[in-house]
């Protein structure tokens, strides 16, 4: 579990489905998680579904509509990892100046 939050469309996805705040198509999340193909969106989604961080509700329609919502236990994951998110951001400037000076050696 640890090493599934900790990729990158893991927390993305997530945190797109969160701040939705209500269940999203597949098609909507894709828009909103920048850059990621659609295997990749796919398999993270059937991760959080089997982690039981995301529910899926398939619609009996031609074609299916499939809509992905935030369980409260992804909630819960995200408030977590939340203050880590705020810490990285708030010394991007350091890991940076560490990472040129470590390349300039």
């Amino acid at each position: 579990m640890v090493t599934r939050m900790a990729e990158k469309w893991t927390l993305w996805t997530l945190a797109v489905l969160a701040e939705a705040g209500e269940p999203m198509r597949f098609s909507r999340v894709m828009e909103k998680v920048e850059d990621v193909s659609q295997k990749s969106l796919t398999k993270t989604l059937r991760q959080l579904e089997r982690d039981g961080l995301v529910t899926r509700e398939v619609f009996p329609e031609v074609p299916p509509r499939v809509e992905y919502e935030v369980t409260d236990l992804g909630l819960e994951m995200l408030e977590q990892v939340h203050p880590l998110w705020v810490w990285a951001v708030e010394n991007l400037d350091r890991f940076q100046k560490a990472q040129a000076t470590f390349d300039q050696r």
